[in-house]
């Protein structure tokens, strides 16, 4: 929307008669303070809506830091100790006898 500057003089002539002279530097500064608020707002809103869906590097990190708390719990030692110290009273196996112990065994086998 432009407006020419004879369409500008009628408003500026509309304004003193309605509201008078006295009145037009009060008029101006709140109309300035009006329109700073409205900017800052807009960009308030701007920068919230560029830090929620254009941020990506945010999430990333969100992530990296997700992995690493996982993997300050997770201790492998104790998987390989469990599978090789495994407890043959647990198991329904009863324990092999050494080749030298039993009597059965047909092989060699220095006694």
């Amino acid at each position: 929307m432009e407006l020419s500057i004879g369409e500008m003089a009628l408003i500026a002539i509309a304004i003193v008669v309605l509201f008078g002279p006295d009145k037009l530097p009060q008029i101006a500064r709140d109309l300035g303070s009006g329109v700073r608020k409205m900017r800052g707002a807009v960009e308030d809103i701007k920068t919230e809506i560029m830090k929620e869906t254009d941020n990506p590097v945010s999430e990333i990190k969100r992530e990296i830091e997700k992995v690493k708390d996982a993997a300050k719990d997770y201790n492998p030692m104790n998987d390989v100790q469990k599978d090789v110290v495994a407890d043959p009273l647990a198991s329904n196996e009863l324990p092999k006898p050494k080749p030298s112990d039993d009597e059965a065994y047909e092989g060699p086998v220095s006694r």
